[in-house]
């Protein structure tokens, strides 16, 4: 029996800060979703610490409609070399799920009651940049509909999300 030897993987370090999210209640106690989204943009506002912590970018944000990137990293990567499922569905679900808080009033929340995803390509770094839109389908006065689409640097389709958010 012979023993195969491989070089030692490579060890990487990764460093991040972010913001205690305590006092993010209390500052947009007073704001609609929109206003929210829009702080949260412009800096007054932290971003959410999961944004810190997988690198998502909040770009743009209008009424029913948001868009966020994210730039691959090894450290979004799964043992397949890829970037994780999970990773893509948070970038999805921050998409949906701010689409709709972009709607709604002052001191209303929500939360996802489901998701569904479809992955539709490999993600890697070679992918380049890739961009998020998520965008409202109806939201009434429980529950809201949205869905979510990410495209690569190439403008070609990675994931497609629905979800349902309930109202709080």
């Amino acid at each position: 029996m012979s023993t195969i030897k491989t070089d030692a993987p490579t060890i990487h370090t990764r460093t991040y800060t972010w913001s205690s999210p305590q006092p993010t209640g209390p500052a947009t106690a007073g704001l609609t979703g929109l206003q929210t989204l829009h702080a949260i943009g412009a800096g007054t506002i932290a971003q959410p610490p999961a944004l810190r912590t997988l690198g998502i970018e909040p770009v743009d944000a209008e009424y029913g409609r948001v868009v966020f990137q994210l730039v691959p990293e090894e450290f979004h990567y799964n043992p397949m070399g890829i970037v994780h499922g999970g990773v893509l569905m948070a970038l999805l679900d921050t998409a949906m799920g701010c689409a709709v808080l972009s709607e709604l009033p002052p001191l209303t929340g929500y939360t996802t009651i489901e998701a569904g995803t479809r992955f539709l390509r490999p993600v890697t770094v070679a992918s380049g940049t890739i961009t998020c839109t998520g965008t409202t389908i109806s939201v009434r006065s429980r529950v809201a509909v949205a869905e979510a689409r990410i495209e690569d640097d190439r403008g070609r389709l990675v994931a497609t999300a629905t979800s349902s958010c309930l109202l709080i």
